[in-house]
């Protein structure tokens, strides 16, 4: 509390004056001391700091705004370090890893994987390891590393080392439909999304779940199931409304101008980059509006 003790020969009687004066101020300290905060035990601060950045990030780079994403989870990553937050290690060294394989920068999202893959390994995370292990198929899948069928093989046995974080489990599910997809089986890839689009539902995680829709339309297109790609994008079209995702908006529109120049309708297909383009341009990437204006033949 600050207070110096009073230094006292052993044996010496304090003067009776003295000893009021001590015993009177003692009386308010020791009153302040009983009404003061009790000591918080374990401190979160740091940790809350990093958790809200990571949400941040992800929610950046869910939306396509890999470069803000960046920033955000680097800063994350630095808050987790700094407390020694083994969890938030991982979970942040993830996160930034699948933004830099977004920007194009494949070594150092494999160098983020094995981070991850590393730390969770350290502290016997049977689940967290899982997690970082399918993030590192889904990079060999994505880079052409590895033959599908074995990072089919491998998926499924880390999908059942996880139990008990949904998002996990829905994420093993995405990796497994894009694995079935490079195999040519787009039943099995519509199967697996639609166990990822089920947990995500149940969890009202809808920006996910119209990513969902999206893939799953990206899968019927390619079975050159046009009409229920539609239907699926549609899905997708609306969840997005419904979380104000106006990156996914523009990519929903983008993909049904596909679909409609496949089909051979140039009107609905035009209609649908202009919407693309126009929805792309009121965020601010006049890129990706031009690239969906570059489309209309």
């Amino acid at each position: 509390m600050g207070i110096k003790k009073t230094q006292v020969k052993a044996g010496s009687p304090l003067p009776a004056m003295l000893r009021s004066v001590i015993l009177v101020c003692a009386i308010p300290l020791f009153a302040a001391c009983s009404s003061a905060p009790k000591n918080p035990g374990d401190v979160f601060d740091m940790r809350k700091q990093a958790e809200s950045q990571l949400d941040l990030g992800n929610k950046q780079s869910d939306r396509g705004n890999n470069d803000d994403a960046l920033i955000l989870l680097t800063e994350a990553q630095r808050l987790a370090r700094a407390c020694d937050d083994s969890s938030l290690i991982i979970r942040t060294s993830l996160s930034r890893g699948n933004v830099l394989l977004g920007l194009g920068k494949s070594a150092d999202a494999s160098a983020e994987f094995d981070t991850a893959l590393a730390e969770a390994q350290r502290i016997g995370d049977r689940e967290l390891s899982a997690v970082s292990r399918i993030h590192m198929y889904r990079y060999q899948l994505l880079m052409g590393l590895a033959p599908a069928q074995n990072l089919k093989d491998k998926t499924a046995s880390e999908r059942a080392n996880i139990k008990t974080e949904p998002l996990y489990a829905a994420f093993a599910w995405t990796v497994s439909g894009l694995i079935e997809k490079e195999m040519g089986y787009f039943a099995g890839a519509e199967a697996a999304l639609k166990q990822a689009l089920a947990i995500h539902e149940k969890g009202r995680y809808l920006e996910q779940a119209a990513y969902d829709w999206f893939l799953i339309a990206s899968f019927r297109s390619q079975d050159k199931n046009y009409p229920l790609s539609r239907e699926a994008l549609t899905q997708s079209l609306t969840l997005d409304r419904r979380v104000e995702n106006s990156y996914g908006l523009a990519s929903d529109w983008r993909a049904l101008g596909d679909i409609y120049a496949k089909e051979g309708n140039s009107a609905e297909s035009k209609t649908a980059y202009m919407r693309s383009a126009v929805i792309f341009r009121a965020q601010g990437n006049d890129e990706a509006a031009l690239e969906a204006e570059s489309r209309i033949k």
